[in-house]
């Protein structure tokens, strides 16, 4: 066992065995967690996010689960918030605060800080939206305006075109030269211990498959079905994996079996952005097998 660092962050892929490393290591560290998903920060999305149960939790603390409802907006700057909250908070109680999740986007903007975002108004906001109605058109305006900023970006990418036109429209600056005077600032002030669990593609898969058949027993079609009732389908996380193979069940798309081969498939390409991004993003690591780590730890 090495020496353990007071900022430990633990990443991988989907599946990979992070979150049940991450509270053995919190209890033997009497730490809190902060918990980097996209899906596990929504309360009631439980099954399909594969978030820890509180069982499995083992009293431990966690931050960054159970935040918000479905309906609810968020973006990165949230977790920015929750990592500051749990960050205050351990502080007060004398603990570390491990960081575990695999949006590893996530972590790395709080290493590399965000640059500061001014308020879009709502005849702002209004006016894009108008313009998204032609994305060809309004990625053709975003070259215009800002060449070296569009080329980075897909021109179907509606999101980030979105971004990109409401900064613009807001501050009459293209955002490339917006973010040059406003360079981001890190939100993590000291080095971070980054471990990854790096999982032969043979056995994460075999995992995901079991792991998505467990979630079909422990309900999840009732658990999505819950979840349109209650929220619809207009909201974004109702297109997260899981739930709009689920919903496609429904509509007669798939059968059930389809619905469970297409989650299986749709998880494993999840994961293999998830180790693209996390060999590229983030190259100051620790990447080894889930048993090298529990040897690292304990």
């Amino acid at each position: 066992m090495q020496k353990i660092s007071n900022n430990i962050a633990i990443i991988g892929t989907t599946a990979s065995g992070k979150s049940a490393l991450a509270i053995d290591l919190a209890k033997k560290l009497n730490s809190n967690i902060l918990s980097l998903d996209s899906l596990s920060i929504y309360k009631e999305v439980d099954i399909v996010s594969a978030k820890p149960t509180l069982n499995e939790r083992e009293g431990i603390k966690h931050f960054g689960i159970d935040e918000i409802f479905l309906d609810e907006p968020f973006d990165v700057t949230t977790f920015i918030h929750l990592y500051q909250k749990a960050l205050n908070l351990s502080t007060k109680e004398d603990k570390q605060l491990i960081i575990v999740g695999g949006t590893s986007f996530y972590l790395k903007a709080l290493i590399d800080g965000m640059s500061p975002m001014p308020k879009i108004e709502d005849e702002i906001k209004a006016k894009t939206q108008d313009m998204l109605l032609d994305l060809d058109k309004a990625y053709k305006f975003l070259l215009s305006i800002d060449e070296n900023y569009a080329l980075k970006i897909a021109s179907n990418d509606t999101y980030r075109i979105e971004k990109a036109l409401n900064l613009y429209f807001q501050t009459q600056t293209p955002p490339t030269f917006y973010f040059k005077l406003n360079p981001p600032k890190p939100i993590i002030h000291e080095a971070v211990d980054i471990y990854e669990i790096d999982t032969p593609r043979e056995i994460l898969r075999e995992r995901i498959a079991k792991r998505t058949h467990k979630m079909i027993e422990d309900g999840l079609i009732d658990e999505v079905k819950f979840l349109e009732d209650k929220y619809g389908r207009v909201p974004n996380p109702m297109k997260a994996i899981g739930i709009k193979e689920t919903l496609s069940y429904f509509d007669g798309v798939y059968s059930k079996d389809e619905m469970i081969e297409r989650i299986i498939i749709a998880t494993a390409q999840l994961a293999k952005r998830q180790r693209t991004f996390n060999r590229t993003q983030l190259s100051k690591k620790l990447s080894t097998s889930l048993d090298e780590l529990k040897r690292v730890f304990f």
